[in-house]
């Protein structure tokens, strides 16, 4: 079970190659173990970590593994206590078969540094067999000439255990006639022996039935036991003989069931029945009697079950040749030839399938190769098939390690197929493959990449808090955690910007918001850097230029600068009756403080006392005479005119101009009535005059007459005589001036006005804001000569 120390211990691992690979050769020193056979599973072996020398951390950091032959796992190591456990009961006629000692064989790898140290356990036998005679009787027959001391071999009883275990003794029932030696093979079986003590008389018993016992050697015996009948027979004189006492023969292993292995002949000189042969397998192991069949009649000998040398490598049978009486024996040696029938297996023994990306040469699995067939056949060649940055080098006997070439990028290729061919050399050439997946695990050599350099985003002013104003993004070549992006707002240094009450951004998708209402009369634009962060261990991290343009909304109506319409009494131009047309009253002068066409101004006559007497300009503000004046104008006129801007949807305001008609500026100066007077009653009473003068013309029509010529000619001279200050021409300037550094214009204005002298008229000299914030006193008191002039008029 891999813990995440050893994770983390195999990505150190792998980032160099430190080969210490110790192969332990015959007779050097060996972990080796005893256990019974039938333990139960997870039953104790031995303490490995102390047996080896090492630690129970060591045992760890080196990630001790078991490596069993073959692909079935018999052992298992604990971590956390360093013993060896069985992982499965383990059976000792499953697994060795006849052979004894039964040893298993293991290996321990230790992974960092590499090293292999052999393991050996033997499994010891457990009495858990008994003996077992393959015929439920034993047929023996017996010339009554025989003489006592002749002795009779018996076939033998099967015992599956080994060593005590086994059959070591057998007993015949008690009988008058015969009793019954324990022989031994050269083998090391043991097989009973009848021996004759007594001469048989057929006329006197034909017939003679005994019981046979196997015993075996273990505490308690176990026992096995079948039928002797023995026939008592007339006289034989020639008992059979083999041509020859050994044949031996050999056989391939692939040779299909009912081939003919050999045939065996014996002859019997006497005649009639007492010459009639009959073969049979005499004393043969399980082996043996699973393996072949002899033909009774002709002493044939045939294959019974495919043969598999990796088996077993050679048979030795006993053929016994019987008349009906007497019998011989040969000894059959039956060698087993190999083919090469097996393909090479492989055993992984370390797979690393993750390989960090960057790193040299790296260790990706160790494996072995094996191939059961012997000789040519067993001999094998490993490669690996395809231009892949991987190498095989081999670790001693058939032990291979597979390694990176060199470092890998994972951003051009995340993953690989590596295909393992292991082909014998044998024929026909047997192969067999096995492909592992590496991954190339990332790490984090990437950092974020924005989309672009930089952004420009657009927001429309007095937007609403918490506004998506757009969206940046960056990408991560790395993949996991190290592609995982956070975004961030990078502080300015620029006092003026409070960054964090403007913008924030959303950490996980770049998402940016306008944290309050913009004024673009306030701030027009701003810029910040946002950062790109990702996870990885060092964590690296990108910059990205943000500009935010406002956008400029049509929300500021148009301001009067000039006359002002707050002021506690009423503005009152002065217009002399001699004027011509297209004479300049006065000039209307608004801001606005928006921006662009929310602040293209345009001027318009809503109403007037005395309708197509006044016109005003519409793109500079002038108002104007239409035509010449009379003396029945009314004096005083009222004005109502509209500013409006060009936004969407348009704001506008109104302002409202007094005007006076005088013959000349000496004249005094008569106030106005309020101006919230209503312009009706002033029709009413200009009807009231008029009837008045027309009462009066009948009677003074010639003296008026002079006096009216008289007077004007006396107003026109004057009127020349008359100088003044010129009004400056020219339109107003469409932008403005930021006085106050904030990007706005400030409300508290002053202006400064001059009147002509020459034409009697109230135009402007000039006119220029001015911050009460920067007003010296020099100025004050230059305004206030501006407007003695005024004073002196008699305007309040």
């Amino acid at each position: 079970m891999e813990t995440p120390l050893y994770k983390a211990l195999q990505e150190r691992q792998v980032t160099a190659i430190v080969f210490l690979l110790l192969l332990w050769e015959a007779g050097s020193a060996t972990v080796k173990y005893s256990i019974l056979e039938e333990t139960d599973r997870g039953s104790l072996v031995g303490n490995l970590a102390k047996d080896l020398g090492l630690g129970l951390r060591d045992l760890v950091i080196r990630g001790a593994q078991i490596l069993n032959k073959g692909n079935k796992q018999l052992l298992q190591l604990e971590q956390k206590s360093g013993n060896l456990v069985l992982k499965e009961k383990l059976d000792r006629e499953e697994l060795c078969g006849s052979t004894d000692p039964c040893i298993l064989y293991f290996q321990v790898l230790l992974k960092s540094p590499v090293q292999f140290i052999q393991g050996e356990i033997q499994l010891q036998d457990v009495n858990d067999h008994a003996p077992e005679f393959m015929e439920d009787e034993i047929l023996l027959k017996i010339l009554e000439s025989s003489h006592p001391g002749t002795k009779f071999p018996l076939k033998i009883a099967q015992d599956l255990d080994v060593g005590s275990n086994t059959v070591q003794n057998y007993t015949i029932s008690i009988n008058s006639h015969f009793h019954l030696l324990t022989r031994n093979h050269s083998d090391g079986r043991k097989y009973p022996e009848l021996v004759l003590d007594k001469a048989l008389d057929r006329e006197e018993q034909a017939e003679v039935r005994l019981t046979l016992t196997a015993l075996d050697g273990g505490t308690p015996p176990k026992i096995g036991t079948t039928q002797v009948l023995i026939m008592v027979l007339d006289i034989n004189d020639n008992a059979p003989e083999f041509a020859q006492g050994l044949y031996e023969v050999q056989v391939q292993e692939s040779s299909p069931v009912g081939s003919l292995v050999i045939t065996v002949s014996a002859r019997d000189l006497d005649a009639g029945v007492h010459g009639e042969l009959s073969y049979s397998l005499f004393q043969s192991s399980n082996q043996v009697l699973r393996a072949f069949e002899i033909n009774t009649d002709t002493g044939e000998i045939r294959i019974k079950r495919l043969l598999d040398f990796e088996e077993i490598q050679s048979y030795r049978m006993e053929i016994e040749a019987s008349d009906g009486g007497l019998s011989g024996k040969c000894t059959v040696l039956i060698d087993v030839t190999d083919v090469n029938d097996n393909a090479p297996e492989l055993t992984m023994s370390l797979l690393i399938s993750d390989i960090p990306e960057n790193s040299p040469e790296s260790v990706v699995a160790i494996f072995g190769i094996s191939d059961p067939d012997s000789g040519e056949n067993g001999k094998m060649i490993c490669s690996i098939q395809g231009q892949l940055p991987f190498l095989l080098k081999p670790n001693g006997d058939n032990f291979y390690t597979l390694v990176t070439e060199g470092a890998l990028d994972r951003e051009s290729r995340s993953e690989y197929n590596v295909t393992i061919t292991v082909t014998d050399m044998g024929t026909p050439r047997l192969t067999t493959q096995h492909t592992i997946t590496v991954q190339v695990s990332d790490v984090n050599d990437n950092a974020p990449a924005f989309n672009q350099s930089s952004y420009t985003l657009f927001v429309q002013e007095n937007n609403s808090p918490a506004l998506h104003i757009g969206t940046i993004s960056a990408t991560d070549s790395d993949s996991g955690s190290n592609a995982h992006i956070t975004y961030s707002l990078i502080t300015t240094h620029d006092p003026q910007l409070d960054l964090s009450s403007l913008i924030s951004i959303n950490a996980d998708n770049g998402q940016l918001f306008a944290l309050r209402s913009l004024d673009y009369e306030v701030l027009q634009a701003f810029e910040f850097h946002v950062g790109a962060t990702d996870q990885g261990s060092p964590a690296l991290s990108s910059q990205a230029l943000v500009h935010v343009q406002v956008l400029d909304a049509n929300d500021n109506a148009p301001f009067v600068l000039y006359p002002l319409q707050n002021a506690s009494a009423p503005f009152t131009e002065l217009v002399p009756r001699a004027a011509e047309p297209g004479y300049l009253v006065t000039k209307v002068v608004a801001v606005d403080r928006d921006s662009g066409q929310n602040a293209w101004l345009s001027f318009q006559l809503l109403k007037a006392t005395e309708p197509g007497l006044f016109s005003v300009w519409a793109h500079n503000g002038e108002v104007r005479t239409s035509r010449l004046l009379s003396e029945r104008e009314a004096p005083k006129h009222r004005l109502l005119l509209l500013v409006k801007d060009n936004g969407d949807p348009p704001r506008s305001s109104s302002v409202t101009l007094h005007v006076l008609l005088v013959d000349g500026f000496s004249q005094p100066y008569l106030p106005l009535p309020e101006v919230a007077r209503d312009p009706t009653r002033d029709e009413d009473l200009l009807t009231l005059y008029l009837v008045i003068a027309l009462a009066s013309v009948s009677s003074l029509f010639l003296l008026s007459v002079l006096l009216f010529v008289g007077v004007r000619l006396c107003r026109r001279a004057r009127a020349a005589s008359l100088g003044g200050c010129s009004a400056p021409e020219g339109h107003f300037p469409g932008h403005l001036v930021d006085v106050s550094g904030t990007g706005t214009l400030s409300q508290s204005l002053q202006y400064e006005v001059c009147l002509t002298g020459g034409t009697g008229t109230n135009e402007f000299k000039f006119l220029k804001p001015v911050l009460p914030n920067f007003l010296d006193e020099a100025a004050y008191r230059n305004d206030e000569e501006h407007f003695n002039f005024r004073d002196h008029l008699g305007f309040n």
